[in-house]
């Protein structure tokens, strides 16, 4: 297999902070009168966000094994607890911050894991 582009990981972990923002959109949606304005500008942004992650997406599998795209899409829950901590003010537990480290020690070790027997640098 190709030695895969390290500016192809980063454009992957953009792509997926910008999926992540359609939790925040939606969380923002679910507070407002359902149909009111607000609610359809979040609605409508969280449509917006799916659909420039849904081409970025594609753009991803062209240059990335899927197996390896797929597995990194765990660091999403990262960046919803982030979101969830500093624009809503939720606590976040232990509980879930070793649920985070262990979701993306897996992505990690998966990566380099296929790197070392697909022949790439990752």
């Amino acid at each position: 297999m190709a030695k895969v582009d390290k500016r192809v990981f980063l454009a992957l972990h953009l792509l997926l902070l910008l999926f992540s923002g359609t939790t925040v959109l939606s969380k923002l949606a679910a507070g407002e009168e359902l149909l009111s304005l607000r609610f359809c500008l979040f609605f409508g942004g969280e449509f917006l966000l799916l659909g420039l992650y849904a081409l970025g997406w594609q753009q991803i599998l062209k240059r990335l094994p899927l197996t390896v795209a797929y597995t990194s899409k765990a660091v999403t829950l990262v960046w919803s607890m982030v979101f969830g901590a500093v624009l809503f003010r939720e606590e976040i537990s232990v509980k879930q911050l070793v649920g985070c480290a262990l979701a993306v020690a897996g992505v990690v070790l998966f990566v380099r894991a296929d790197a070392e027997e697909g022949g790439h640098e990752a």
